[in-house]
């Protein structure tokens, strides 16, 4: 759940008249501008003892709180913050930051074990995921709704390349949606009643229908679910509107949820539509940890020219410090070339690629900058890998002779970011094409080499199955048209046979004139069949004014 921590840190949780006064405890200067509290600020942050905790005072909840709770430690660089979302924190917690590093530390639990792996607990009734701390996480609005509840404890999967990697246990999740908003108008049906009075459209009937429909369902799973958000850790809702909200707070019989629960919290940052996969992305976003790089040197020279803006000074070396914060010559020219390797490879531009990278000199393992807006893909090999290009990667491995060794910031080597299979295929047709002494291939995380030939034979076998498939398929389909064409043949000849008898066919039968007509424009299009009822109704005449002639 959170990022291990095994020295110890100290926390910054300062109010905002404590940002405004002085680090070295003077009086707030009126002409301290954002930037600058925000210099004051991460000062104060670096600057703590680390064994002696925070020294800020302990505040009560309440309006003016930063969201985060940034620390630092010796174990980082001193530019380098890490940020926990102050709201996975109970409020007794909140009331103690002298032991908030012991409660980051117990909210770091164990892993579940993976049955497959031979770790099941001996007690096989017992699923240590039911009985561990979760959350209860739910959105509602605009119609749709999902709840989900999540084990604090992950769960331990195997990735394609072998690697383990850390996953969230969904104990129970449900979603519901509903038309209940109006089209291109907005709103729900309810909030326009109660604004322009009760609409009697069709639409509107059925929109009141849902939000009685919606309410129920929703608060029947609440029910159903009443002992896991009994014993959940956390209750983080999104409701917006007044409807929603009594939805879920009611009053109503069997209440589940309510509004003075102090486990309630609203989700610190901005949320989508309600779905699933939308909870999810909520539930990683609350227990990650976020990391800070704040450059302080630049925060102090940007201090200093924006005081000089403002208040100019006599002094002649005043503006020295300002151009400190100018980038040098060489992290424009890596800017720059990061900048048109980037263009070229989102483009699948291969060729301009590797000339751009020959006629700059650069290095086949060019690394980004700046590194931390680059930590996912630091290198054109990650990016093209990213990006699931494999002419990119086979220009790169086999012409640029790029580094496939070379890990990120997040420990990832290139095959790692790759998205598809013919990505992965690119990667193991350059090993076997460079050979096995070209790199150490046990450190790149790609398979065996894997031959042109075997991937043509490969490619044909799955097209020749396929194609087996497929014709399988039409088969099937040919059989079943025809069972069902004999089927509606023989109800036909039943029922023709309950209105006019056995033994008697449609043949020995004569047809009446529209009959007639019809079995004559059957096939036809709209344009001839009017211009055969001209042409008959032109006959019918004729014939007429041919009697009244002979007669």
């Amino acid at each position: 759940m959170f990022l291990e921590l095994d020295e110890s840190i100290s926390g910054s949780d300062t109010s905002e008249s404590e940002t405004d006064d002085d680090i070295d405890g003077n009086a707030p200067n009126t002409k301290d501008t954002t930037l600058t509290a925000l210099l004051k600020k991460q000062a104060r942050i670096s600057g703590k003892e680390l064994d002696g905790g925070p020294t800020t005072k302990p505040r009560k909840q309440g309006a003016g709180k930063s969201s985060l709770l940034w620390f630092s430690s010796t174990t980082l660089p001193p530019n380098t913050s890490l940020g926990i979302y102050r709201s996975i924190f109970s409020n007794a917690e909140q009331d103690e930051p002298l032991h908030i590093v012991d409660t980051v530390r117990r909210k770091q639990l164990s892993p579940i074990p993976d049955s497959g792996q031979g770790g099941q607990s001996q007690n096989k009734g017992i699923n240590p995921a039911t009985t561990s701390p979760h959350y209860f996480l739910c959105m509602i609005g605009g119609g749709h709704f999902a709840a989900m509840v999540v084990s604090l404890a992950p769960k331990v999967s195997r990735k394609h390349t072998g690697a383990s990697e850390r996953q969230a246990t969904v104990l129970a999740h449900k979603t519901f949606h509903r038309y209940t908003t109006r089209r291109k108008q907005g709103g729900s049906q309810s909030a326009n009643d109660n604004a322009k009075g009760t609409a009697h459209s069709a639409g509107s009937s059925l929109r009141r229908y849902n939000e009685v429909a919606l309410t129920n369902e929703v608060r029947t799973l609440l029910t159903d679910w009443k002992s896991m958000i009994d014993s959940a850790e956390l209750l983080f809702i999104r409701a917006t509107g007044n409807t929603n909200r009594q939805t879920l707070f009611g009053p109503h019989d069997g209440q589940v949820l309510r509004q003075n629960d102090p486990r309630v919290r609203s989700f610190p940052f901005s949320t989508r539509r309600a779905t699933q996969s939308e909870l999810m992305r909520a539930f990683v976003e609350l227990t990650r940890v976020k990391v800070s790089q704040v450059d302080e040197a630049a925060l102090a020279a940007a201090a200093v020219a924006e005081a000089e803006k403002r208040e100019p000074s006599p002094a002649p070396t005043a503006s020295k410090p300002a151009k400190q914060a100018k980038p040098s010559e060489e992290d424009q020219a890596a800017l720059l070339h990061t900048s048109q390797l980037q263009a070229l490879i989102r483009r699948s531009k291969a060729p301009a690629l590797l000339s751009y990278i020959q006629s700059n000199a650069l290095p086949p393992d060019f690394r980004f900058f700046p590194a931390s807006s680059n930590h996912h893909a630091p290198t054109p090999l990650h990016l093209a890998a990213s990006a699931s290009n494999p002419a990119l990667i086979s220009t790169l491995l086999l012409k640029a002779k790029a580094d496939p060794t070379i890990r990120s910031t997040e420990g990832k080597t290139a095959f790692e970011l790759s998205g598809d299979r013919a990505t992965r295929d690119a990667f193991r047709l350059a090993r076997y094409q460079l050979g096995e002494s070209a790199w150490p291939w046990d450190q790149t995380a790609i398979p065996s080499g894997l031959s042109p030939e075997e991937a043509e034979a490969r490619e044909k076998r799955e097209k020749a199955e396929k194609a087996a498939e497929d014709a399988k398929e039409a088969d099937r389909r040919r059989q079943e048209t025809e069972r069902l064409r004999k089927e509606d043949q023989e109800k036909a000849d039943e029922k023709r046979e309950r209105r006019y008898g056995a033994g008697r066919t449609m043949a020995g039968m004569e047809k009446t004139a529209a009959q007639k007509r019809e079995e004559e424009a059957r096939g036809m299009t709209p344009e001839m069949r009017a211009r055969l009822e001209r042409e008959r109704r032109a006959r019918a005449v004729d014939e007429r004014i041919r009697k009244m002639q002979q007669g």
